[in-house]
């Protein structure tokens, strides 16, 4: 696989996106359907409410698009390909289902919390079982652990989904964020020859791509949670499809870092009535004490490209 086809495969995901994602933006404007901003947020946040959202949409559509056509091309689609463009696919219907109910009803809260979390383990359980039906080893390094793995799978895609999910708070954070996360497992599975990793993470590259010139600030559309909890789940089972698990505690440093301070305040207001952020997630935090959203973005983006550099260089030298 050339490198001329690689950068074929991202201009085509990014020109599918670019296209398309104006008319999404005319529909939902039409339609007087935009994003509500939650109440407890930054009040300067309420001049986004009525922005359109659901913008995952295309991308999830066009990268899916691109990846599949790709894969052929190049006789590479294969159940390993099914597997992940099905997680990506479901958690993104799952979102979009959320979106809906929001925009529609006018509210910024979509599915009950239980709701959310079963739909969301049952796609986990769908990619565990094709996982272990593919004879993907079910543990870690030579350490076999069968079913228990199965768990660990679900948590991983859950928790992950959930992650990115918390990140997407800012214009164009998650799009920046997950294009460094997915341009570091493409060069990951381009050294272990997964080639149909790498056509589904540039796919999905080019796709972002496209989409941050409409979500950078000031954002013409939100990626939703159809966008997020795809991309989340996507990278998760892209690091296990390349049995790189926790390399995305590192790829994905700053999901972890939003996902542990919702944790934390939570637990420190239920068990001492105090909050260690201004709020939470953390990205919030910073625009509390002044910091601008375009400042919080290079920051974040800066941390999780820092992040994935010290992941590949942990890559190679254990090669």
């Amino acid at each position: 696989m050339s490198l001329v086809f690689n950068i074929i495969t991202v201009l085509i995901a990014g020109g599918l996106t670019y296209v398309a994602m104006p008319y999404l933006i005319r529909y939902f404007r039409s339609k007087k359907e935009g994003q509500q901003i939650r109440e407890d947020g930054p009040n300067w946040h309420a001049a986004k409410a009525g922005t359109p959202t659901m913008g995952g949409l295309v991308f999830v559509v066009t990268g899916t698009i691109t990846a599949i056509s790709m894969a052929l091309v190049q006789s590479t689609l294969t159940n390993t390909m099914w597997a992940i463009i099905l997680t990506f696919v479901l958690f993104g219907l799952i979102g979009m289902w959320d979106d809906s109910i929001k925009i529609f009803n006018h509210q910024n809260e979509g599915f009950k919390a239980w709701q959310k979390a079963l739909a969301q383990i049952v796609v986990a359980m769908i990619f565990a079982a094709i996982y272990q039906h593919e004879g993907f080893q079910m543990g870690f390094g030579t350490m076999q652990f069968g079913w228990l793995y199965a768990l660990f799978i679900i948590f991983w895609l859950v928790g992950f989904s959930n992650a990115v999910n918390l990140s997407d708070g800012l214009d164009g954070l998650v799009a920046g964020l997950a294009t460094i996360s997915f341009i570091t497992y493409a060069i990951m599975g381009w050294y272990q020859h997964e080639f149909e990793v790498v056509i589904f993470c540039l796919a999905i590259v080019g796709a972002l791509i496209a989409f941050f010139f409409f979500n950078k600030k000031p954002a013409k559309i939100f990626m939703g949670d159809m966008g997020s909890l795809a991309l989340g789940g996507a990278l998760a089972s892209v690091s296990l499809i390349l049995h790189q698990e926790f390399s995305l505690l590192l790829i994905g440093i700053v999901y972890v870092a939003e996902t542990a301070s919702v944790i934390l305040q939570v637990a420190s207001f239920k068990l001492t009535g105090k909050r260690i952020f201004k709020m939470s997630p953390i990205h919030h935090h910073f625009e509390m004490i002044g910091w601008s959203e375009v400042k919080v973005d290079y920051v974040f983006w800066s941390v999780g490209l820092i992040g994935s550099i010290l992941q590949l260089i942990i890559f190679f030298i254990t090669k």
